[in-house]
């Protein structure tokens, strides 16, 4: 649907979006948004079965959308890998509401959640390589998407709880978890490349190297609805 016309869908997430600050993510919010957009409660609960972990969800995956418009309208020729990389992030986090997602956030921690909170992330990862053109089909498809993954799980931690001016101090965290990153990558290349530390400390990138790129991913983190 066009931003003139919505679809059900989104207009039951926006007007969820007005009360998840106060009410959090749950039924309660599905049934105002609901009852807030003149929609029939039926319909809601058909597109949002799981209540407010299906709006959460579709928060998130909306959120993975404002980002990758973000990157397609960026000159990313003129960044250094690692800076864009970097913008990715920086655009997924702009493109969210703090306290919507520290609500998201309390959701998420709930054990039952931990499933579709990795795979949400995972997802956001996912999203990025592929904008960013990843042709990896080795080991190296896993350990890129699980380490971004973990480094935008951290910033967002760290972001929840930033109260400096403009998230300045959010953004050189992420720096930082950037700059560890590369770090590792070029240590791992450096292993790599030598016969001796091949042998004696490479065995995980070995393995890394048998594995491959999932042909189908549908029920894997990266492929499933998210």
């Amino acid at each position: 649907m066009t931003a003139n016309h919505p679809s059900a869908a989104d207009r039951i997430l926006d007007a969820a979006l007005t009360h998840v600050p106060f009410d959090g993510w749950c039924d309660a919010t599905l049934v105002a948004a609901a009852e807030d957009t003149g929609l029939d409660l039926a319909m809601a609960k058909v597109l949002f079965p799981r209540g407010g972990l299906d709006l959460a969800l579709a928060y998130h995956r909306r959120g993975d959308a404002a980002m990758l418009a973000g990157l397609a309208e960026a000159d990313l020729a003129a960044l250094r890998y690692s800076a864009r990389v970097t913008l990715a992030l920086r655009l997924r986090l702009e493109a969210a509401d703090k306290e919507v997602v520290r609500r998201a956030a309390t959701l998420m921690a709930m054990p039952q959640n931990a499933p579709e909170a990795a795979r949400a992330m995972w997802n956001t990862a996912d999203a990025i390589w592929n904008a960013l053109g990843d042709t990896s089909e080795d080991g190296n498809w896993y350990s890129k998407r699980a380490i971004l993954s973990a480094v935008y799980s951290s910033t967002v931690l760290y972001w929840l709880g930033d109260e400096s001016a403009d998230q300045s101090e959010t953004w050189a965290f992420l720096d930082r978890r950037i700059e560890n990153v590369m770090q590792f990558e070029q240590s791992k290349a450096r292993i790599k490349a030598s016969p001796v530390l091949r042998s004696t400390i490479g065995l995980p990138f070995r393995f890394l190297e048998t594995l491959r790129k999932p042909a189908d991913r549908g029920p894997l983190p990266g492929g499933g609805r998210g």
